[in-house]
């Protein structure tokens, strides 16, 4: 993990999608369902090691008892060996399980698996697994008012303080989740957590579960370390107030010098890209002229590491600049993680520079600004592919030298896309 990884105290993953994969390689429902259980200790065992406190799986919905009796049985068959299975390792990890949802109507040898489980890991604290099965966020509303009229709970005493204490997540450190994680390309919550999730971040994955990897949810708290949380209020990031057209003409420019300057290394030519370059670490950053000075040199030395295609060396000279830079700005980036980040891109963008598919240089952007701006994956977007395109425009302009004017301004016009995008989002 990126060095200063804020890191969920709280995830929930709702293992979506096991029928569509089974079926999208034409095999048996019950091997889907399989798949998924197959993974969900390595996931288990991924998230302690990242240090995530609670990890809950949503398995078995209160809407799921609509399918057919078979697969039902499967199911539950299937769950008192995922039961145990989990109970063995809680044991070993110090992994309290407990189960979210209704009891009543799961078989009674499931209940009696859950129970022991629940039982025998009530003093384990340094993990918390939660299985919900039978599980949904409205009918976990219901039975808190049911609990709280069998308490004789007076509802003139009822305050978003006190109703926690009835629902199942009760007497859990972190109840509220911070990230909750759906897969299989559906953009709903479908009511988990529908009252300890209202601040929760949400993180859509297109992969069906079975297909879900440990690197998916390193991908996913990245991406979560990187939002910027402000339930309701402000946030203390600085916010950028770049002109984004200044930042297209000079970043075109400073590509348009760098070029000649590869062509005929004139020390007028140099001159020209320094005072380029110099005024677009101005313009983007708020710096003075002295310290726009100073991230110039260091990144000239880069780029000599860059033309020698030695990449490690190129990010250790770059952590200086962007130490300068965090000191300068109060930006929240971690300069280690970012350095990594811009050579990451630089060494994509040489390795796919005849290469039609870029995206896994929009990724490469992506995870760049995302580290500098504190932006989501989705918010980086925009940016990110705009960038890409420029870049790509750029690439050609310097190869076609009889249509350069032609790219040239289609890189200016990308970039300008970019910085507007930028714009909109790290205001």
């Amino acid at each position: 993990m990126p060095k200063e990884t804020l890191v969920p105290k709280h995830v929930a993953i709702i293992c979506d999608g096991n029928r569509r994969w089974a079926r999208a390689r034409n095999l048996p429902v019950f091997r889907g369902h399989q798949a998924g259980f197959d993974i969900t200790p390595k996931i288990a065992k991924t998230a302690r090691e990242l240090g995530i406190h609670t990890l809950t799986f949503w398995a078995f919905s209160t809407e799921n008892w609509d399918r057919s009796r078979q697969e039902i049985a499967f199911l539950m068959k299937k769950y008192e060996q995922f039961v145990g299975q989990h109970f063995k390792e809680a044991k070993k990890e110090k992994v309290r399980i407990i189960h979210l949802g209704r009891k009543d109507r799961l078989p009674s040898s499931l209940v009696k698996k859950i129970v022991k489980a629940e039982e025998e890991t009530k003093d384990n604290s340094k993990y918390i697994l939660n299985i919900a099965l039978d599980y949904g966020g409205r009918d976990e509303i219901i039975r808190a008012f049911q609990k709280m009229t069998k308490e004789k709970f007076i509802a003139e005493k009822l305050t978003e303080q006190n109703l926690p204490r009835f629902l199942d997540t009760a007497d859990q450190p972190y109840p509220y989740p911070d990230l909750l994680i759906r897969p299989s390309g559906e953009q709903r919550t479908s009511g988990m957590f529908a009252w300890q999730g209202a601040y929760t971040e949400v993180y859509w994955l297109p992969d069906h579960f079975p297909a879900f990897t440990t690197e998916m949810l390193r991908e996913a708290v990245i991406d979560f370390s990187r939002r910027r949380r402000r339930f309701g209020g402000n946030d203390f990031i600085p916010k950028v107030t770049f002109d984004p057209q200044k930042m297209a003409k000079l970043e075109l420019g400073w590509w348009q010098a760098h070029n000649n300057w590869k062509l005929n290394k004139t020390e007028d030519n140099k001159k020209k890209m320094v005072a380029l370059l110099r005024e677009w670490y101005q313009t983007l950053y708020g710096i003075n002229q002295t310290a726009a000075e100073k991230l110039v040199a260091i990144l000239f030395k880069a780029i000599e590491c860059h033309g020698k295609k030695d990449w490690s060396a190129a990010a250790k000279v770059l952590v200086e600049s962007y130490q300068l830079l965090k000191k300068m700005t109060n930006y929240a980036f971690t300069p280690s993680t970012a350095a990594e980040l811009e050579v990451d891109w630089w060494r994509i963008h040489d390795e796919l520079e005849n290469d039609l598919d870029k995206k896994e240089l929009e990724k490469a952007f992506r995870d760049y600004y995302g580290e500098i701006y504190r932006l989501s994956a989705l918010q980086a977007t925009k940016t990110a592919h705009c960038k890409t395109l420029a870049t790509y425009a750029h690439d050609l302009a310097e190869e076609n030298t009889g249509e350069s004017q032609k790219y040239w301004w289609l890189t200016e016009k990308y970039l300008l896309e970019a910085y507007k995008a930028l714009r909109e989002v790290a205001s």
